[in-house]
């Protein structure tokens, strides 16, 4: 009796994904992109080229150099998130009566800030901070996919300072390392055998965990005489060897508890963007991402003790995509006022989507508006709207997620509003740049 427990426990914690329920508010999987309000309302439409101010140098710290002087940037991001996943048919009889998740949606506030200071007249320094990925959500406890997840937690934190260093009036590059914390903590329903046990009485298992880790930034930022910029950023992968703990109810199972380890790697994030000048007070603004996704395969978590793996997550994700397009107008010298609009590919579809990840392809319908108060201070608001499609979801044999040949069968919706926040302020005078040496020519 006690190796089958202690084989269901294993197969129930097979289904733990590292990831957070229903997917992030703006990325794909549980990427988080609010780290700018100037940008959120153009749906990040041209924030590789700058339409995000400084706080643009999440996705590429070349746009440091287009803020003379010292400059300060701070968001905040709240995030109401709505969805959750209706049983279907096909599900297993005995778990099928325990109904949907229920509301899956937390509301969430997430901060970001971003500095920089311009040294010299080609030299600047810069430094970012926020949540790159993570979000809260739980079902019921009890609930028909209880055996693929109760509860999912994600928090992330990055520090990334640079250095950037325009080369010519038209061309700057900078650079910098990205150093990142990662903690998570899953639960699930643990599969003990029905009966004696009974599905609406199962306890959890949790599978917990935390590190850090350290990549770069990098990027270049081309403008031209026509009005024109053009940014090219990127985030390089982050390497976490996660330690943490894994735990199941009952002294029966303590074999199967203790100290565990896990290898993930953090996906690249590619951007482009492009801003043109239309006349002095439009502009367009256009959008690229691609996020490497597809480097989330299937993650062993390894015993510390034993050095085995006791557990998998098959998370086995593909590479995503977002495409942006928003414009800015000056309605006065005080009040600029924006929109846009993104369409996101995500890197989950059917052959990976699970209960605590039923990500789908979405649109974000974005507008915004930045009120310089005075020489200093500039206010930005945005207001966002996510339309995520309906995605279905199939566990069981011959699945990725399989928990004890337990199928569960069920369909998602889910949509957000994000309301973001954020303020710039200059400290000091800007720096004056050096003037050219007089050109001296021979008679």
């Amino acid at each position: 009796m006690k190796g089958r427990i202690r084989a269901l426990a294993l197969a129930g914690l097979s289904a733990t994904a590292l990831a957070a329920s229903w997917g992030s508010a703006q990325a794909g999987a549980f990427g988080v992109r609010e780290q700018s309000a100037e940008a959120q309302g153009l749906a990040f439409a041209g924030a590789g080229s700058g339409s995000g101010g400084v706080s643009s140098m999440f996705w590429n710290p070349a746009v440091i150099t287009m803020a003379p002087g010292f400059v300060k940037e701070q968001n905040l991001s709240l995030i109401a998130l709505s969805g959750g996943i209706r049983t279907l048919p096909g599900t297993n009889p005995a778990f099928a009566p325990l109904g949907d998740s229920g509301e899956l949606g937390q509301t969430a506030v997430v901060p970001a800030g971003a500095t920089s200071y311009q040294l010299t007249d080609r030299i600047w320094l810069g430094l970012s901070t926020g949540a790159p990925f993570g979000l809260t959500t739980k079902a019921r406890n009890v609930w028909a996919g209880e055996l693929y997840g109760r509860s999912n937690r994600i928090f992330s934190l990055a520090f990334n300072p640079v250095i950037g260093f325009k080369v010519n009036e038209w061309f700057s590059i900078a650079a910098g390392p990205n150093i990142q914390y990662f903690r998570l903590t899953l639960r699930q329903a643990v599969p003990l055998p029905i009966p004696p046990f009974s599905p609406a009485n199962l306890p959890s298992s949790f599978l917990k965990g935390d590190s850090w880790g350290v990549g770069f930034t990098a990027g270049a930022l081309f403008t031209a005489p026509t009005g024109t910029t053009l940014g090219v950023g990127y985030r390089s992968s982050i390497h976490h060897d996660i330690e943490g703990s894994i735990g199941v109810p009952l002294l029966a199972l303590a074999p199967v508890a203790g100290q565990v380890t896990a290898k993930f790697n953090t996906p690249e994030k590619v951007t482009v963007g492009l801003t043109q000048e239309i006349n002095p007070v439009t502009r367009i603004n256009l959008g690229f991402e691609w996020d490497n996704w597809s480097r989330a395969g299937t993650i062993g978590i390894v015993s510390r003790a034993r050095g085995i793996p006791v557990s998998f997550l098959p998370l086995n994700y593909k590479d995503g995509y977002t495409y942006s397009i928003g414009a800015e107008y000056d309605w006065s010298p005080n009040l600029t006022l924006r929109a846009g609009v993104n369409y996101e590919q995500s890197p989950i579809d059917f052959e990976n989507r699970s209960v605590r990840l039923p990500d789908a392809d979405r649109i974000n319908v974005s507008v915004g508006a930045s009120y310089q108060w005075n020489e200093k201070l500039t206010l930005h608001f945005a207001y966002s709207h996510l339309f995520v499609d309906r995605a279905p979801i199939l566990s069981g044999p011959g699945r990725d997620y399989n928990t004890a040949n337990v199928v569960f069968a069920g369909v998602s919706n889910g949509s957000a509003d994000l309301v973001s926040v954020g303020f710039r302020y200059v400290l000091g005078e800007p720096a004056r740049p050096v003037a050219p040496a007089p050109l001296v020519r021979k008679n």
